[in-house]
């Protein structure tokens, strides 16, 4: 977890601001406020970083996923690909803006392939919405092509990716919207908060005005404000604000020692037979918040989750088994338990989720364990770490021959 291990006294000074004011709602009450706007410094941050011309905060990453989808026009009955890989906010974000997820394959970069975009288009088709898992980034040459080819409307979750960039061009910005996730386990945190990023004005226009009940922002009288459209209360609070702007400024320093921790760990475990990586389509975009392993099949790779437990190895994740970020395990989503009905049990689902054929997604997500980088890690604890893992994975492979 970069952005807390290095949580201090910027991130007290500036919440501190916000708590000698009292002001702690990111709206009205100006004259009070001592010229501290929290909220409006936090996107102007990310603008800044990302390349931006505009963003958003919102309470979460959920919201911020939410908030994208509708301002990018994604709604009732619309079809929306999605991946099997990804926190299951994403797939929530999409059903409850009314819409119908279509699960689609993955690749070795552990996001939406091109080819699986492709295949899983159809005439009802109406956008993408995009993952990049861990840290790194689909690879958006290809898939920019099938968007613009089937002329289908992209929205980027980047919420475990902030930082990360490919060719050049921030994740986020390839799409009509993107969004990040400021939560506790992210880069940088604001405790809970998330951003949503756009070159698009209209896009920025409605995801202002719909993540605050529809309030449109004009005039000194919040009550008195005029509601173009309905909204939602998914407002972020100055304190939050305050808590992710400190911590977004220490990202350049973060990404940095990240990616050099993490050229470290592959330098020294690329000799170990069996250990291979996932794909990193721009390593220099890389925000390296994960070393990612690829064992050579599930199984493998299950013996090496059960030496490196044994061993006491911690601060990996194994997805494959995991209750949130991969659909095996999402059967409330396959058996639609909801608390009230959404337009897809109306609809119909168009795809039968228990049933779902995504062989390349089992394939790699079952072979994939992900490893936390910390930015703060001596020389001796990675060397001691990448040791242990390399032990760990020579037995789990040689065990197979014992």
């Amino acid at each position: 977890m970069p952005g807390t291990e290095l949580f201090g006294a910027e991130e007290r000074k500036e919440v501190n601001d916000v708590l000698e004011t009292g002001i702690m709602i990111r709206y009205t009450n100006d004259h009070l406020r001592n010229n501290h706007f929290k909220a409006r410094d936090f996107e102007a941050e990310v603008c800044k970083q990302t390349g931006a011309k505009y963003a958003h905060a919102v309470s979460s990453g959920s919201t911020a996923i939410a908030t994208a989808l509708a301002a990018a026009g994604i709604g009732a009955g619309d079809e929306v690909i999605v991946p099997p890989f990804t926190f299951i906010a994403t797939i929530e974000a999409v059903l409850f803006v009314g819409a119908l997820p279509v699960f689609a394959e993955l690749d070795e970069t552990l996001c939406l392939s091109a080819e699986g975009i492709k295949k899983a288009i159809t005439s009802k088709t109406k956008g993408v919405c995009l993952v990049h898992m861990c840290g790194g980034m689909a690879d958006m040459d290809p898939i920019m092509a099938v968007i613009k080819e089937h002329k289908l409307t992209l929205v980027e979750d980047a919420g475990q990716a902030y930082g990360s960039s490919y060719k050049g061009t921030s994740v986020g910005l390839f799409g009509k919207a993107g969004s990040f996730s400021f939560d506790f386990f992210k880069i940088a945190t604001a405790g809970e908060g998330g951003v949503l990023i756009t070159n698009d004005e209209a896009t920025y226009k409605i995801a202002d005005v719909y993540s605050d009940h529809g309030h449109d922002h004009i005039g000194t009288n919040r009550g008195m404000e005029n509601h173009p459209l309905l909204g939602f209360n998914y407002r972020i609070s100055e304190l939050h604000a305050a808590v992710g702007l400190a911590q977004t400024r220490k990202v350049p320093f973060i990404r940095k020692k990240n990616q050099e921790h993490k050229a470290f760990l592959t330098k020294a475990l690329s000799s170990t037979p069996g250990i291979q990586f996932a794909k990193v389509c721009d390593p220099a975009g890389d925000s390296a918040t994960f070393l990612n392993i690829l064992l050579p099949d599930t199984e493998a790779a299950k013996r090496c989750v059960d030496e490196m437990n044994k061993a006491g190895v911690g601060g990996f994740n194994y997805w494959f088994l995991n209750m949130y970020h991969f659909v095996n395990q999402w059967d409330h989503l396959k058996e639609m338990r909801t608390a009230s009905r959404l337009p897809i049990e109306i609809t119909g689902a168009p795809q039968d989720y228990k049933k779902l054929s995504l062989p390349k997604s089992q394939e790699v997500v079952g072979r994939l364990i992900s490893f936390g980088i910390r930015c703060t890690w001596t020389e001796a604890e990675m060397t001691t770490l990448a040791s242990r893992i390399a032990a760990c994975v020579t037995k789990a492979l040689s065990s197979v021959h014992a």
